[in-house]
This record gives C-alpha cells, structure tokens and sequence, in this order.
C-alpha cells in the first residue's frame, strides 16, 4: 500500500486507513475497466483519478480525522465537529474544475471539442455523490457553471494541486491529452454521421454521459464497499463469464425435453431457429412467437451462445411484472446452476420500486448486477437509464456487453416510449449489446408518428424465426369470439356465462380489468349452485406472492387432473403464468391483451375448437385505466374491421398502427410547468433543453437532475405493507422484536413473499382504519392488521368480517 498521510476512508472494524491515493489509484484502474466497454478506457481512468480530489486538502482532512477518532478535541488544534459539517465539505468540485479548465478552450474546427469533452467529465465528477446535476435548472439558472464557477475557498482545488501525490499528478498530466478530448469528439462526429436529428443527438450525448457516470460511481462504491469489507473484494466476480458450463446444462436439459404433443415439435423448432441465429451479428433481434411457443427458453438458447460468441458479460432478462420474476428466474436457475458451482448463474431483483433513499426493500437488491444472467423488471431496466440518484444510474454500464431480453415488450408504458427507443439504439449502437424484443403481439416501435423525438433501427433481417405468419397458424389453439354488446352485460348475465362455460368445458378462466369486477364475480359464482367452493378461485394483486403461488399451485394441481376449476383473476395471470384452461373469458380490453388471455386457454392444443369470450361489463370503473381504456376503443375498431384471425402478426400491426397514432403526444413523458418549468417533456429536458430560457454556449444543456426527479415508471408509487399471511405471522413477530430490524436482510427477503403493494389511495385508507403498524416506530416498515387481510381476497380496506367492496 502506498504510503500517504491522506487518508480517504478508515475502516470502522479495525481502524485500518485507506489513503487518498490508494483509493483514487483503485477506482481509476476499475472505472477504465467499465469505460472500456464504451470504447474508452482512459476516460474512465482520469474520472477515477480526480473524483476525490479534493480530499486532499486540509479541511476535508480535519474533517475525516475528526470523524473517525484520529483526533482529539481536548489535545488537537485541527479538531472539528465531524457531524456538524456531514455533507457540507466540497469534495468532489475540485476534480471538475480541473477538467473544466484543462480541456474547454481547445476546438477542432466548428466544434468546441474541449467543451463537450469537459463538460462531460466535470458533470460526472461534480455529480458523483448526489447523481447528474441539471446543466440548465428549470428556473434558467445556468447550474452546471455555478458548479464549476466555485471559489477556491471552498473547492481547495489550488490547495490540492500543491500536495496531492506526485503518482496522481504525474498519471493525470499523462491522461489529460488532446487525444482524451479527441475520445468525446468522434463520439459527437459519428452521431452526424448516422443522420440523427437534433433531439436525438443531444439525447445520446446526454446517455453517453450517464455512461460514464455510472462507471465512475460503481467503480468508486466498489473499491469504497471492499475496503470497509474486505470479504466482499474476495468474493466479487469481476473475471471474464465462461458460457460453456452453462451451455452445456441448458442444451441437455432440452434435448431431454419430452415431447408431449404437436405443440412441443413446434416449440423445439423454434427453439432450434433461434440457435441458428445465434452467432449471427450483434444488433436488434424480434421474437415474434405466439404464446405458448416456448420463447423464454428459445430466447435463453439464443442469448447464452451469443453471448459465447461475442465475449459478452451478462444476460438480463427483463419482465413486466414483479409477480412474475421468481417463477422464470426459478425454472432457468434449476437448469443452470449445480451443486458446487463456484458462484450463482442467476441474480433475482425484486424490488418493484426502489427509491433513491434506501428502504427495508431496496437495501434487499443486488448492487450492482454483479451476475451473469440478471432476472429483473421493464421498472427497474427504465430506472437505470432515466431515474434520479447514483443508485440505479450505477448499474447502466452492465447493460453494456449484454444480452437484453425484453419479455412481452407491449407492456412498455406509453409515456416511455421514446425515451426507450432511444436508449436501446443507443446501446446496440455505442455499447456492445445485443437486444431482443419477445413478444406474440410484436408493438410498431420502428413505425412511430413522431420519428425524430426517436423510434427503433430494425435492420430487414431482425426476426428470428422465418415465416412468422406461418408460424402463427401452426400454433392456433383458439378462436376469439367478439360477445361485446352495446348495453354491457349484467354481472347476473357474465355469471350465467362463466357457469356455462365452467360446467361444459371442465375448467374456465375469467379475466377482468379491475380488482373490484374479480371480488365481484368471484362472489357471484360462490353463490351460484352448480359451483363447487372448492373448485373456485381467485387472483389478484392484493394477494400477497406466497399466497398467489399457492392458489396457482392449487389451480395447477386441478387442471393437470382434470378436476373442474374456476378461476376469476385480473390481468396479473397474463403475463408468464403457465396454465392451460378450456375456455377463457375477458373483458374488453387492448387486442394484445386480448391476445394474452388467449395463451391461457388450450396451450398445449389438446381440444378443438377452444374458445377466448370477450365480453363488455355494463358497468365499469377505469376511468383513470387509461392503458386499458385506449386500448379497448382502438380492439373495437379492429373488430369492426376484421373479420378473420384476431391475432394474426398483420392484425395486431394494425391496431398498434391506431394505438400508438392515438397516443403520440404522450410518448415523450410529458411533464408540467410545475415538474420541470417551461420544458413539456423528459425528452426535452434530456435532450436539447429547447425551451429552457437560460442563455449559454455550453454544449450539454440538460437537467439531468431535474428528469430523474421526475420519472417514475409507474405513475402511483406503491407503498409495501408485510401481510400476516402463514409465515408472515412469524415473520413480523421477529422482525417486531428484532434488535436492528432494518440490518435484517434473511428475514427481510423472506418478507418480500409475504408483502403487498397497495396504492397511495388504498394506504391512507387502511392508515385511517389503523389497519398498518411500524415494525418500530422510528422505521418505514409497515405491518397489517390480521383483520384486513382475507383468504379469499388479500389485502381490504374494510375489517374482513365486514367485507362487502375491497378497494384498489
């Protein structure tokens, strides 16, 4: 270890010291590792080198010494109250501003090349403890400036320069060339050359820069975790991912698949279409298989020989839902991983939200993605690239060298779409990665209204299986029967219908649009003679996941039996849930989620003539479902139009064609004056900032700050209650005598099985009914009332024994 009298951190275990330049030295050799993915590795060193630089002056290091018991109030002069000046000593300004006035005067012909390039580097630096800041702030104030404009009393940058180790000095004026403003230059003179418009150049400026941020700041929390753990470095899987073993597992595993039916030939056909593919050229793929096709591991095939062929890192396989994560993440983990094997293949990341200020749930996610096949959701994949804070924006470098898999890409929120379009070709183009959207009901996103505020690069040859339509037919098990009526149907007259269908076809699926139409009917058809209690069920996300896995395990158990089953559920079994019903009935909804609930019904083509009933309730509360409501104007159309298969490929281009005309103006995330001043959009905001009034020369006028505080993926956010359900009666008993309840993270993960996330309407609620408890009552972990959790419906508002309407 180098010796240095600057000390950057001690270890609370055992007093050891890390010196400034130790730790400078070690997140610069880690950060040019991740920049190197972006094609420029000493970038990624000279932000390692300057992100704490300003630790080497005096104040920040009275303050540290003081902090951490070096000095003594009653004997040292330079003593100070360490807790009184947390947070308020600069330390990381210096660094930028030496970039700042190292590059910006330097141009290469009508670019202000050393502009780009430092204003680039100084971002990342000044932002690195609090995540991007806003280069132009709403309120026209020229933010990035007033960062770099500080005074040396305050940055100590002169100070600094003057003691820091001369290993620093002497590495930072080797890196700090021409060539590194060079590095940014061909970045900005290749976005021309690919004939971009201004918002989407901007736009991918913008990203290149995040991408630097974030292998600044996991370089930074890496080198900063090992040291105060030093288990942790030994433990840390930073070595190149051998695929072979994992190959090796998942192709024995299918070549003993049996083979059942004539489904499962279809299925191992296009298994083997993909593996055709799969040395192919990196870029943008389609799966266009219809459900029940078997793409989750026909995708898995593709991508783990990909990714051997190209020496990628990481697959990460991104889900709409969270309900659904443990069961995919699950069936591939028992395929892939052995008894033995030196590390896990399969990371799980289940929180649904994770706010940048640490929660009971977020503390339970992995870091940094350190896996090689990552399960996580659309939510968390949209934080990484557009949410505030380091927290998420820390993981964007692992997207690089990748295999993205986007299962059911339709459910992309419509207010995301741009945004997502141009993350994704950012990637595939500047980072090595390789994507594949997967999908039955394939959305237009390369045919937008709006081209130039961004849409999808398909190349001709992006599909991967050949004669899609084809394929659409082989695989046919159903027919959709339009029962929509003018006047609705009465829930006296859906519940005839479901009975019918219940006691002529065996088993039956009902799927509606709203908790409330599931309590309903479920309610109904209990009450209804010809059905066997025992025989019913119910699903819905009030349910916490231990007692929605029971129910379909139960579920399950019936069909596989033939015994009758009933099931009345909302759109949570759409997506992933592997179940086999004869006959299926759903509300009107979109065609691709009509599409959906056809793969529940004969999935494995054992019966003739199945059939999918869409039906319309007389009356219905989805006033503020506006997903849903969209798309079941633009299905009607489609139904008026059509006359043939509902759900072939051509068909379901057409009503994304309505969809997405329809809903053009909200696909660049629309904001408020209020969110984000003068500017209407995210897209704005991340882009060219057109409608900031501030007046400056800079090249990035961004504010990053201000669009990561506003984006959330979901508009609502979900607050997490834990349910007495089974064991999560035992689970809140520890946690509630627990000493350090919060630093309990085996019990806490078991508590995610038992947890639900209800609405902010739903929680003041069931807070006005006393029906949630602290754990502690210094802590944000919430317990419920035994008395308003039901078998039957989960979470209520009302005490169960009082139920008549459960809400959300």
């Amino acid at each position: 270890m180098t010796q240095s009298q600057f000390i950057a951190h001690r270890r609370k275990s055992d007093g050891e010291i890390q010196s400034v330049v130790d730790h400078l030295l070690e997140v610069a050799e880690l950060s040019r590792r991740f920049a190197q993915k972006l094609g420029v590795p000493d970038l990624g060193e000279l932000l390692g080198l300057l992100h704490d630089f300003g630790k080497y002056s005096q104040e920040f290091q009275g303050y540290i010494k003081s902090g951490t018991g070096l000095l003594n109030p009653d004997i040292d002069d330079d003593y100070v109250d360490a807790l009184s000046l947390k947070g308020k000593i600069d330390h990381s300004s210096a660094g930028a501003q030496w970039i700042w006035e190292q590059f910006r005067k330097y141009k290469a012909g009508k670019y202000p090349a050393g502009k780009y390039a430092s204003q680039i580097m100084a971002l990342c630096l000044a932002s690195h403890h609090s995540g991007l800041i806003d280069c132009l702030k709403p309120d026209g104030k020229v933010g990035f400036l007033e960062r770099v404009a500080k005074s040396d009393d305050r940055t100590h940058l002169q100070e600094c320069l003057q003691v820091a180790d001369n290993e620093i000095r002497q590495r930072l004026e080797a890196l700090a060339t021409t060539e590194r403003i060079k590095d940014c230059l061909d970045f900005i003179l290749g976005l021309e050359s690919h004939g971009l418009s201004a918002t989407v150049r901007a736009f991918r400026v913008g990203l290149w820069t995040r991408f630097l941020f974030s292998c600044l700041i996991d370089a930074d929390r890496i080198d900063s975790a090992d040291f105060e753990l030093p288990s942790k470095k030994a433990a840390r899987k930073l070595q190149a991912v051998d695929w072979e073993p994992a190959i090796t597992r998942l192709e024995f595993y299918l070549e003993n698949l049996a083979i059942r039916n004539d489904i499962d030939i279809i299925r191992r056909q296009i298994s083997q279409e993909c593996l055709s593919r799969a040395d192919g050229p990196q870029g943008l793929y389609k799966l266009t298989v219809p459900t029940g096709g078997g793409k989750t591991y026909a995708s898995i095939r593709f991508a783990l020989h990909h990714a051997q062929t190209h020496n990628l890192e990481h697959i990460i396989y991104i889900i709409p839902y969270t309900s659904i994560i443990d069961q995919n993440a699950a069936d591939i983990r028992n395929i892939l991983e052995k008894e033995g094997d030196a590390f896990s293949w399969v990371l799980e990341q289940h929180s649904n939200l994770e706010p940048e200020r640490q929660t009971w749930q977020s503390k339970l996610v992995a870091e940094n993605w350190d896996a090689p096949i990552i399960f996580t959701t659309m939510v968390q994949f949209l934080e990484v690239l557009f949410g505030g804070g380091t927290r998420g924006a820390r993981r964007m470098h692992q997207l690089a060298k990748s295999v993205l898999i986007f299962d059911e890409v339709q459910t992309l929120p419509i207010k995301c779409v741009h945004l997502f379009c141009n993350a994704l070709n950012f990637l595939i183009t500047h980072t090595q990665t390789t994507a594949i959207l997967c999908t039955a009901t394939q959305p237009v996103l390369d045919r937008l209204k709006d081209p130039d505020k961004g849409q999808l690069a398909m190349s001709p040859n992006s599909e991967l299986i050949g004669n899609v339509a084809a394929r659409f037919e082989e695989l046919k098990r159903v027919n959709i029967s339009n029962k929509v009526r003018p006047q609705g149907w009465t829930k006296a007259e859906l519940t005839t219908l479901t009975v019918e269908e219940y006691k002529n076809k065996g088993s039956c699926l009902f799927i509606v649009n709203t908790k409330d139409w599931a309590q309903q009917l479920y309610l109904s058809c209990k009450d209804n003679v010809d059905v066997d209690e025992r025989c019913l069920f119910h699903l819905s996300t009030s349910l916490c996941p231990a007692h929605r896995k029971l129910i379909l395990k139960r579920i399950k158990r019936h069909l596989h039996w033939n015994i009758p089953v009933l099931c009345i559920s909302t759109q949570l079994i759409e997506a992933g849930v592997d179940v086999d019903f004869n006959s299926v009935i759903r509300f009107l909804a979109g065609l691709d989620s009509i599409a959906q609930a056809a793969g529940r019904c004969n999935r494995n083509g054992r019966s003739a003539g199945a059939t999918v009933h869409v039906v319309n309730p007389d009356q219905e509360n989805i006033g503020m479902l506006n997903d849903i409501k969209e798309g079941r104007d633009k299905a009607l159309r489609i139904f008026s139009e059509i006359s043939g298969d509902l759900l072939a490929p051509e068909v379901m281009e057409r009503y994304f064609d309505y969809y997405f005309y329809s809903r053009a103006d909200e696909m660049a995330y629309p904001a408020t004056a209020k969110q984000a001043g003068r500017a209407d959009s995210l897209l704005n905001l991340l882009s060219e900032n057109s409608r900031n009034v501030a007046v400056t020369d800079l090249p990035l006028k961004q504010s990053f700050m201000t669009a990561g505080n506003i984006f959330q993926v979901i508009d609502a956010p979900t607050q997490s209650v834990i349910v007495p359900y089974k064991k999560g009666k035992e689970i809140i008993e520890k946690l509630c005598a627990a000493f350090d309840p919060d630093k309990d993270y085996a019990l806490l993960h078991r508590a995610q099985q038992y947890s639900v996330n209800v609405f902010p309407n739903v929680w003041k609620k069931l807070k006005e009914n006393n029906a949630v408890i602290p754990i502690q009552s210094d802590l944000e972990i919430y317990f419920l009332d035994e008395r308003h959790y039901s078998d039957k419906f989960g979470v209520s508002t009302d005490e169960v024994s009082t139920l008549s309407t459960l809400f959300g």
